[in-house]
């Protein structure tokens, strides 16, 4: 856990150089600025980070998701600021058809496409995002709503990777109303999104819930505790099925993966439950949009053929996954489904 933020609206220089640490290293660093407080907040202290030493470049991308008639002028907003900072900018257009329905998430999806896409095109190495502490509460408590294991109730990490770009959440230990205050105090303007009280969408709903929560005790600086101890305990869970997997003697060919299938009989559930998501990832398979209930069951028919010395064969995240009768696990891509006629 990083330090908290000073209390004023202020931040020197070795403040900066901790909160950005990560990211000294970097071959470039692609920004995403909306224009709200947060991201304007972060656009600002990278420039000022930037003209204290040797720095990476960085470069600012807005998203225009061509959902709302304000959103054009908002980049175009982005693009003054960052130019008065001495930053490059590039506004990424999500175009196409839309979907009538999930559109928050199909609208995060293309987002992430896009700036990955031109971090790899601009060669840069991270990706930087505002994303704040309340950020973190509300996620703990949709995914808490929605049955998440413990991954999911980790949250946001504080860097992940996404497809090769270091993505890095330098504000997560800092409170929105800090980066408004700092937005404030320092003279730096920022456009307010309508669809932030909107309730047609999820996140929003929640947000107006946290202050009742808070109310009881569940602040999101508690919730975003939750989160780091849950983190923690995800990685641990995650090494010691490593190990187990590693103990399998997994032999991966142009065929697929293959491995005893010992381990699902003889170690405790969950880590046998992450011992198919390792493989099904080392067998590279996409799991990001695997259920964990279809996935826990999986692991369940795997352990009850093991232990009753049987063969099986399944499908889960896109893989066809054999046991055989000598207790040998294969599992590959599975084939195109043939129509019938």
């Amino acid at each position: 856990m990083s330090a908290p933020p000073p209390p004023d609206d202020t931040l020197p220089d070795d403040g900066l150089e901790g909160l950005f640490a990560s990211l000294n290293h970097a071959s470039g660093i692609v920004a995403a600025v909306s224009g709200g407080p947060d991201s304007m907040a972060l656009m600002h202290l990278l420039a000022r980070w930037r003209a204290t030493a040797e720095r990476p470049s960085v470069l600012v991308a807005t998203i225009d998701h061509g959902l709302r008639p304000e959103a054009a002028d908002e980049a175009a907003f982005v693009v003054r600021e960052a130019a008065a900072l001495g930053l490059p900018h590039r506004i990424l257009a999500w175009s196409g058809d839309k979907p009538s329905a999930g559109i928050q998430e199909a609208a995060r999806e293309a987002r992430y496409r896009l700036l990955v896409g031109h971090a790899r095109e601009e060669g840069a190495s991270h990706l930087v995002t505002a994303h704040t502490l309340d950020d973190q509460a509300e996620t703990v408590m949709m995914r808490l709503s929605r049955g998440s294991g413990l991954s999911g109730l980790a949250g946001m990490r504080p860097e992940t990777d996404r497809q090769g770009i270091r993505h890095a959440r330098p504000l997560l230990d800092w409170p929105k109303a800090r980066l408004l205050d700092l937005c404030h105090g320092q003279g730096w303007p920022f456009v307010v999104d309508p669809s932030n009280a909107n309730e047609d969408y999820a996140r929003v709903r929640w947000r107006k819930l946290m202050p009742f929560l808070a109310e009881e005790g569940l602040t999101a600086e508690r919730l975003a505790r939750l989160a780091e101890r849950a983190a923690l305990a995800d990685e641990a869970l995650d090494l010691k099925a490593q190990e187990a997997l590693t103990r399998t003697e997994p032999v991966l060919s142009e065929r697929g993966l293959s491995f005893r299938g010992v381990v699902f009989a003889e170690e405790p559930f969950e880590i046998a439950l992450r011992v198919l998501e390792q493989a099904l990832a080392q067998a590279g398979l996409d799991l990001e949009n695997s259920r964990l209930n279809r996935l826990e069951s999986c692991t369940l028919r795997l352990r009850e053929a093991v232990r009753a010395g049987e063969a099986l064969r399944l499908t889960v995240a896109g893989a066809l996954v054999r046991l055989d009768h000598s207790g040998q696990v294969s599992m590959a891509q599975e084939p195109p489904r043939r129509r019938g006629r």
